[in-house]
């Protein structure tokens, strides 16, 4: 969000805008800022679909295709689930965004008493690939992209949808799936964590080593600087955590003998969208070249679709709020403005009521028809990257990369992500980000229309999406009736090979798809890397 401080000039009372990442906005910008900035068209800017990709990946963007619309979707159980995804998918939805309830995120089984009132919650619940078969039962796996946001299970669900797939009668070189795969943002901005950070990277370069050899279409790992934007860090420096957590899977996966330009174009990033349009905009211009840039300096990437910062921008879920919640309908529209200006080339939006509950559908339907209104009837796809040339915004994309290179810099001082995670250096930055933009938010500085600002008025009703216990009941019912029919001899022996591949650093991979067919149920596949890495502990930040 852009927080505006002002300065009173007796002269002309011109207001100076300061941006969260520390860039100062001028009243009126001029051919002679990009002079000063060293403006150069090709170095900085370039053809749509040329190196160094600023203006968009590809030569005609939206011109050509359309940005992929993959609304959150998951709750209860997969037979509700599956009823949403239907839904949506009628309604003109081109990809799914599938959503996990805590239990499944953190490896524990509907039965476990960990999960005890989580059950379904906030998404999903899956406890076995029965469950997968539920959820996607009727959908064209082969036609339909789904996103899995599962971060420290992911591999397990990887496992579970190629398998899935396989069942209905799909190849797996067919399947498209981007689980979110994330852990170091997990540890950083969100605590859906289980293992420590060595091994829960490991799991990711199994995936990434997997994805290379059996699954083409897949891309197995979403860098998510979303969340650690969510969690308060500045929109510099959620692009340069999320370059250099990528920068540390890369390096895992290189250490095993393969290069970066094998398997790096189908890396994939979650990026946030709210707040100040402009900010957001150069944010993403920025982070588009720089990533080019930076792969090509640092691992020699030369194959001009490897370069592609590909990924999905959204959300805006830190922008919502509870306060006036129907503002939240016309901050979306913003939002997705700034990710169709930005080139996304898939989108998600946060619905109005999520400040209060999962996504009603009424709700839903708005997000995704705020989506088609820009693509059929305002003009955003009649040119490409509309905003190419203006002084003001190149001389903006220029300074938020010099922002975003300072943020890397501080990480590479002190060792990399990975130590910079593992000793809390990061969550110390991000935790006193989010400090001083509450304190912002609290006395006025950073404007907040129906928070500190315009507040008069009478809050809408908001439609509540329910919680129902007999989901969980039935969920568990159906777990344990599962492990009476099962073939239990050939579970266990699939998790004892998963448990010894693990121990000897072997892929996990083939055998966790293994696991997935013989019905052994996420807590258990879970719980067999718990013995084998045990648990991660948090550092502390203070």
């Amino acid at each position: 969000m852009g927080v505006a401080t002002y300065r009173k000039d007796e002269k002309d009372a011109i207001k100076e805008v300061l941006l969260q990442s520390g860039i100062k906005i001028k009243p009126v910008y001029t051919p002679e800022d990009l002079e000063r900035i060293g403006f150069e068209y090709q170095q900085d800017l370039g053809d749509p679909g040329e190196y160094p990709f600023t203006r968009s990946l590809h030569p005609l963007g939206y011109r050509s295709r359309n940005w992929t619309t993959r609304q959150y979707t998951g709750f209860g159980t997969p037979a509700e689930t599956n009823e949403r995804f239907k839904l949506m998918i009628s309604h003109g939805q081109t990809g799914l965004n599938v959503a996990f309830d805590l239990p499944t995120q953190m490896g524990y089984d509907s039965d476990d008493p960990m999960s005890e009132g989580e059950v379904g919650r906030v998404g999903m619940a899956v406890d076995s690939l029965r469950d997968f078969e539920i959820a996607f039962k009727d959908i064209q796996l082969n036609r339909i992209g789904s996103g899995l946001t599962i971060n420290a299970v992911a591999s397990v669900m990887l496992a579970m949808y190629e398998s899935v797939a396989e069942k209905f009668g799909y190849k797996k070189e067919e399947i498209s799936a981007t689980p979110q795969n994330d852990i170091l943002k997990e540890m950083v901005g969100r605590g859906a964590w289980i293992y420590p950070v060595e091994p829960a990277v490991r799991l990711i370069g199994d995936t990434i080593e997997y994805a290379m050899k059996e699954l083409p279409r897949c891309n197995p790992v979403s860098v998510c600087g979303y969340h650690i934007r969510e969690s308060g860090c500045t929109p510099a420096q959620e692009i340069s955590y999320a370059l250099m957590i990528a920068f540390a899977y890369i390096d895992n996966v290189e250490a095993r003998g393969y290069k970066a330009e094998e398997f790096v174009g189908r890396f994939s990033f979650n990026l946030n969208i709210y707040g100040n349009l402009w900010e957001t905009v150069a944010k993403f211009r920025a982070a588009r070249k720089l990533w080019a840039r930076l792969l090509r300096e640092r691992y020699g990437v030369q194959n001009k679709k490897a370069l592609f910062l590909r990924g999905i921008f959204g959300g805006g879920g830190s922008g919502m709020t509870k306060q006036q919640p129907e503002n939240n309908i016309m901050r979306g529209a913003y939002y997705a403005l700034a990710a169709a200006l930005s080139g996304a080339q898939t989108t998600a939006l946060c619905s109005f009521d999520e400040a209060y509950t999962i996504p009603t559908e009424r709700a839903a339907l708005l997000s995704l028809r705020t989506f088609q209104i820009l693509m059929d009837e305002i003009g955003l796809r009649d040119t490409v990257d509309p905003l190419a040339g203006s002084y003001f915004l190149e001389t903006l994309t220029k300074e938020m990369e010099e922002k975003i290179l300072e943020e890397m810099e501080k990480i590479e001082k002190v060792g990399g992500m990975v130590e910079a995670v593992s000793s809390g250096y990061v969550q110390r930055e991000v935790a006193g980000q989010a400090f001083e933009f509450e304190k912002k938010l609290q006395d006025g500085t950073i404007p907040k229309v129906g928070v500190n600002k315009y507040t008069e008025g009478v809050d809408m009703e908001v439609e509540l999406h329910e919680y129902n216990e007999a989901w969980a009941r039935e969920q568990i019912t159906s777990l344990q009736k599962l492990k009476s029919e099962r073939d239990n001899k050939a579970a266990g022996d699939s998790l004892k090979d998963l448990e010894k591949a693990a121990k000897e650093h072997k892929n996990v991979m083939p055998f966790l798809v293994r696991c997935c067919k013989d019905y052994a149920t996420v807590g258990e596949m879970a719980n067999v890397f718990r013995d084998a890495f045990g648990e991660h502990v948090e550092p502390s930040i203070f």
